[in-house]
């Protein structure tokens, strides 16, 4: 296993990190196969990795007491454990004090090695500044429950700023981030100021929840042609590691193959690993992503507001997304969630939209397509797309 610094604590932490949401489970997500995710971490463990990350919610809340019972006998001390405050479930300061009350007898320990403040956006870091948990944060680093304090991230740069700005005893942060989301949420800008403050960085979603890890004809052709071979995963993996500023890659393994494989590559692993040309590769792979992209869309809302309700962008980008991963489930599940009259269903084809849109998209003969693919579950036939 190789080793990175986490950010201005001193820590060499493995360049890889377990993290502990997607477990393997039987039957439903929340009832985990404890015997094999206790012998995955543990391999993981005796493999090096140094560095696990869970969450209150995660697995209906049973992923910190299945971490605990893997890091019995002797594993506790040998890794820096990291879990969150699920600050949407706080009405209160106390709630704080609670939650992590609770959270430490889950994991079996009387110490967290990091608390992050999970899933950080606007209106949560309203609740954080509302319930004073900044202070309560404090409180718990003086009595040592706490060793250091966090956030997890899923909002826009600016915002990502503001949190950063506001508050002096960050020690890390997680963001979501990978090769097909430099500009996405606290995106590269993000990564190089927070690193730069000498925050460790923690990466989530290095395969985009799995879409990353293979790769349609048109991405495949591209990496059979590229001098060096690596898996999709790996040139996923190796254009994080390549950084600098990245401290840990988390990854969410859920059988022990991924495990072994993940440690295997991560022993390879160091900054500056990627040539010029691996470089222009993923590039090209980028490119070829963005071109399996359906509808041109680029999300400015000049077509917002619809007058029938439409979120006519986030259907866009839900679809796109389906289309250029060739995974249609979490996009359907997306827009099952949204309220009726944002759906594609509730368009009139009043074509309001059409006459805004920088693209010259044809939104209204959209419409009853995205409907068709992400509401009733048809598969996405290129051949009738409208022409743009």
């Amino acid at each position: 296993m190789n080793y990175r610094r986490f950010g201005s604590l001193g820590w060499e932490v493995s360049a890889l990190g377990f993290g502990a949401m997607r477990l393997p489970t039987l039957g439903d997500r929340d009832t985990i196969d404890e015997p094999e995710a206790i012998r995955m971490m543990r391999y993981a463990i005796d493999h090096g990795v140094n560095y696990l990350d869970t969450a209150y919610p995660y697995h209906g809340g049973n992923s910190e007491r299945v971490v605990g019972l893997a890091l019995r006998d002797g594993y506790r001390e040998r890794v820096h454990l990291a879990t969150k405050l699920p600050v949407a479930q706080v009405r209160s300061p106390d709630d704080f004090d609670r939650l992590l009350d609770q959270q430490l007898e889950r994991l079996g320990t009387d110490y967290v090695d990091v608390y992050l403040f999970h899933g950080l956006r606007a209106p949560r870091w309203d609740i954080v500044l509302q319930h004073q948990l900044l202070a309560r944060a404090d409180r718990a680093l003086a009595d040592g429950r706490a060793r250091h304090i966090g956030f997890s991230f899923h909002d826009n740069y600016d915002v990502f700023v503001q949190i950063l700005n506001g508050y002096d005893n960050w020690a890390m942060c997680q963001i979501q981030y990978n090769y097909m989301g430099e500009d996405f949420q606290a995106g590269t800008r993000g990564l190089e100021l927070a690193a730069g403050r000498g925050l460790a960085m923690v990466i989530m979603e290095p395969l985009l929840g799995g879409r990353l890890a293979t790769a349609p004809s048109e991405v495949q052709a591209i990496w059979d042609a590229a001098p060096a071979r690596r898996t999709p995963p790996e040139w996923a993996f190796s254009w994080l590691w390549n950084k600098p500023e990245v401290s840990v890659v988390l990854s969410g393994m859920s059988t022990m193959q991924q495990v072994q494989d993940n440690v295997a590559y991560a022993s390879l692993s160091r900054t500056g690993m990627l040539s010029s040309t691996d470089l222009e590769a993923i590039e090209r792979a980028r490119d070829a992503y963005n071109n399996l992209c359906p509808v041109p869309c680029t999300g400015c809302r000049y077509c917002m507001p619809c007058p029938n309700g439409v979120s006519i962008p986030e259907v866009f980008a839900s679809f796109n997304t389906g289309v250029m991963y060739n995974d249609m489930d979490h996009p359907r599940r997306d827009y099952s969630r949204m309220p009726e009259d944002q759906r594609a269903s509730s368009c009139v084809q009043c074509r309001a939209c059409e006459a805004l849109c920088p693209q010259g998209i044809e939104i209204s003969q959209w419409m009853p397509i995205m409907h068709a693919v992400l509401g009733e579950g048809e598969p996405f036939d290129r051949t009738v797309c409208p022409l743009v």
